[in-house]
C-alpha cells in the first residue's frame, strides 16, 4: 500500500465522511434533500410521542432527533440509518429512571442526560476495541420477546391518558392493570372519544392511504375533536388535558452529572441500554445495507452512535439510537448518502420553532391513541409465530424475555434474555455429534458411512466421527460417549477419530484426548486421529499433548490411517478368526482372502 493510500485510509478513519463525500453530486443531493424533508416532518409527532414514553418533557424528544442524528450520520458507516429517540430506548429509560426520580422532573432529566453520556462513552469504547460482534449475543428471539413486552408496557402506560382513569405514576404493569380494572367507573367520555377517534383515524390512514403520514393525520383528527368538544361543551366542562406549548427554541446546553455516586447508580442501566441501543442500530443498518448493497463497518457504527450520544448529552438529548421507522422512510424516500439523515436533523430545528407553539392544542388522549398504534406495530406477530413453530428453546427464550420485560426491570429483562441465549447455545455446543463410521457404499463408491442400520464393525477398531468443538463444556459428553463405546465391547482397544469436524480444541479438550491416548495404550490399543485441522493440531502441539497421542498416530489420509492401523496395530491372531472383514486391508491379514470376499459379498459393496 502506497503512502498516499495509507494517508487516505487514516483520514477516512478519523473523518468517516471521506468515505462517501465523493458520491455526492447534484442528483444525490436533490434526492437526499427530499428524503430529509420527509424525515423531518415525520419525526415531529414521533419525537413528542417518544418523549412521553420516556417520561421526558415533550420537547426533549425533538432535541434527541436533532444533534444526535447529525453526528451519527457524519461518523457512522451506514448510508441510510437515521438516529434519534426510539420506542425501545425510551421505554428502557422510563423503566430504569422512574424509580429514581419523578418523570419529567429536573432530577429525572438530569439523570437521563447523564445516562446518555455514559451510554455514548461505552459505545465509543466498544467500537475502538473492535467489539462490534458482542451485539450478536442478543439473539433475534430476545429482541422479538423484548419488543413485544415493551409494546404492551407502552400501551399500559397510556391507559390513563386514553381513558382518563387516574393511575398513580410509576405503577408497575400489574398495578396499572389493577387500577384500570377497579377504576372503570371513572372513565372520562370526552377523553376516551378523542383517543378512539385518533386510534381509528390512524388505522384507516395506515390501511387505505399508506403513503400519507398517519401519525400527523391521526393527531390532527384527535385535536379537531378536542377543539370541537371544548367549543361545544366549554373547556371548563370537558377538562381535556393537552401536551402544552413546547419551547420554541434551540436545544439548550446541558451537562451530565459525573459524580461517582450517580455513575455507580446508573452503571447497570447504562450497560443494558448500550446493548439494546447498539442492537437496534446495527440490526437496522445491516438490513438496509443488505438492500442497498453497502458494506457495513460495525465498529465504526458503534463509534458513530457513541459520539452522537456523547455530543447529544451536551445538547439536552436523551439516549438516541437507530430508528426502525425513520430509517425505513429515509431509504424508501430515496436517500442516497448520509447527508439525508444529517439534513433531516438540521431541518427539524426551524420546523420545531414554527410548530412548537401549536402543541398546546394537542390533547394527551390523541398522543395516547398514537402510542397505542405504535405499540401494536411493535409486536412482530410473524416472527413470534415463526419462532413458536420452529424451536422450543427459542420460544422459551422469547417467552421468558417477554415476561421479564413485563414484570422485571427492563435492563434485567435484556440481560436475562442474553443469559438464556448463551445457556442454550452452550448446551447445544457442549454436546458435539458423535457417530460410528463403517465402510459402505455411496453412489457406487466405497466410503466411510454413518452406521445407522447396524452394519458389522471391526471387533478391534472403533471408528467414530466428532462434529463440534472439544472445549471444557463438551468434555463430559465426549467422555461419556467413549465410556459407552467401551461398555459395548471391552475388547475393542483401538479408536480412530475422524476429526475434520472438530473446529476448536481448548486445554480441557486436549487434555482429554491425551488421557484417552494413554488409557488406550495402557489397555494394549491406541488412539488415532484423521483429518485434524491445522489450528487444532497447533493447539495439541503447543501444549505438548501430541507427545501423549503420538505424531505417528495423526493421519491426513483415511487410506493411510486404516492401512497402518489394520496392518501394524491390530492383533493378527484375532484377525485370523474374524468373520467381519469390513476393511479392504483385512484381506492382507491372516486368513483374510476368502473371508474378506465373503464378507464383502454379504455387505453388497463388491469388494
Amino acid at each position: 500500500m502506497s503512502q498516499a493510500q495509507q494517508c487516505n485510509l487514516l483520514l477516512a478513519r478519523l473523518f468517516p465522511p471521506m468515505r462517501w463525500l465523493h458520491r455526492v453530486n447534484r442528483s444525490t443531493f436533490r434526492d437526499d434533500l427530499m428524503a430529509a424533508i420527509t424525515g423531518a416532518i415525520i419525526v415531529l409527532p414521533q419525537g413528542v410521542a417518544f418523549a412521553a414514553i420516556a417520561g421526558m418533557p415533550p420537547e426533549y424528544g425533538l432535541y434527541a432527533a436533532m444533534v444526535p442524528a447529525i453526528i451519527a450520520a457524519l461518523f457512522g458507516s451506514s448510508w441510510h440509518l437515521v438516529s434519534g429517540p426510539t420506542t425501545a430506548a425510551s421505554i428502557v429509560l422510563f423503566a430504569s429512571l422512574s424509580t429514581m426520580a419523578e418523570p419529567s422532573s429536573e432530577q429525572y432529566v438530569a439523570l437521563a442526560i447523564t445516562l446518555t453520556f455514559m451510554v455514548g462513552v461505552i459505545q465509543i469504547a466498544m467500537g475502538m476495541a473492535k467489539l462490534g460482534t458482542l451485539v450478536n449475543f442478543i439473539s433475534h428471539s430476545v429482541v422479538v420477546g423484548f419488543t413485544a413486552g415493551a409494546a404492551i408496557l407502552i400501551a399500559a402506560q397510556q391507559i390513563q391518558n386514553f381513558f382518563g382513569i387516574a393511575i398513580p405514576r410509576g405503577s408497575d404493569f400489574h398495578e396499572t392493570l389493577w387500577h384500570f380494572a377497579t377504576g372503570l367507573d371513572e372513565l372520562d367520555g370526552f377523553i376516551t372519544l378523542i383517543g378512539v377517534v385518533t386510534l381509528i383515524s390512524g388505522i384507516l390512514v395506515r390501511r387505505y392511504f399508506p403513503r400519507f403520514p398517519y401519525m400527523v393525520i391521526a393527531m390532527g383528527a384527535g385535536t379537531a375533536v378536542s377543539i370541537g368538544l371544548n367549543l361545544y361543551f366549554g373547556r371548563e366542562n370537558t377538562d381535556i388535558a393537552t401536551v402544552g406549548a413546547l419551547p420554541a427554541s434551540l436545544p439548550p446546553l446541558s451537562a451530565p452529572d459525573l459524580t461517582l455516586e450517580t455513575l455507580r447508580e446508573l452503571a447497570p442501566v447504562a450497560l443494558a441500554a448500550t446493548l439494546l441501543a447498539l442492537t437496534e442500530a446495527v440490526s437496522i443498518a445491516r438490513a438496509l445495507a443488505a438492500r442497498s448493497g453497502q458494506r457495513l463497518d460495525g465498529n465504526q457504527e458503534f463509534i458513530g452512535q457513541g459520539l452522537s450520544n456523547v455530543v447529544g448529552s451536551f445538547f439536552s438529548s436523551y439516549v438516541a439510537t437507530g430508528s426502525f421507522n425513520r430509517s425505513g422512510v429515509n431509504y424508501e424516500a430515496g436517500a442516497r448518502t448520509p447527508l439525508a439523515a444529517g439534513m433531516a436533523g438540521i431541518l427539524l430545528i426551524p420546523l420545531t420553532l414554527v410548530v412548537a407553539p401549536y402543541a398546546e392544542f394537542l390533547p394527551n388522549a390523541a398522543m395516547a391513541g398514537i402510542l397505542f398504534l405504535v405499540a401494536w406495530g411493535l409486536i412482530d406477530f410473524h416472527h413470534i409465530r415463526q419462532i413458536l413453530q420452529t424451536s422450543r428453546s427459542e420460544a422459551m427464550i422469547m417467552g421468558t424475555t417477554f415476561l421479564a420485560t413485563l414484570f422485571l426491570e427492563l435492563e434485567f429483562a435484556i440481560l436475562m434474555g442474553v443469559f438464556l441465549s448463551l445457556v442454550v447455545y452452550l448446551s447445544r455446543t457442549s454436546r458435539p455429534r458423535i457417530v460410528s463410521r463403517v465402510p459402505g457404499l455411496r453412489d457406487g463408491k466405497r466410503t466411510m458411512v454413518t452406521n445407522e442400520t447396524g452394519l458389522a464393525e471391526c471387533p478391534q477398531l472403533k471408528v467414530i466421527r466428532i462434529d463440534g468443538s472439544l472445549f471444557f463444556g463438551a468434555v463430559p459428553h465426549v467422555e461419556e460417549a467413549l465410556q459407552n463405546i467401551d461398555a459395548e465391547d471391552p475388547e475393542r482397544k483401538h479408536l480412530l477419530i475422524v476429526a475434520d469436524g472438530i473446529n476448536f480444541v481448548d486445554v480441557a479438550g486436549a487434555e482429554m484426548l491425551a488421557q484417552e491416548a494413554e488409557r488406550r495404550r495402557y489397555m494394549g490399543g491406541g488412539l488415532y486421529l484423521y483429518g485434524v485441522k491445522a489450528s487444532v493440531c497447533a493447539t495439541l502441539r503447543s501444549g505438548g499433548y501430541l507427545d501423549a497421542i503420538g505424531d505417528k498416530n495423526i493421519y491426513t489420509s483415511k487410506t493411510e490411517a486404516l492401512h497402518d492401523i489394520v496392518l501394524l496395530h491390530l492383533d493378527p491372531e484375532i484377525c485370523r478368526g474374524c468373520d467381519k472383514r469390513i476393511f479392504q486391508e483385512c484381506d492382507q491379514q491372516p486368513g483374510g482372502a476368502g473371508l474378506a470376499a465373503s464378507a464383502a459379498a454379504s455387505r453388497g459393496d463388491g469388494t
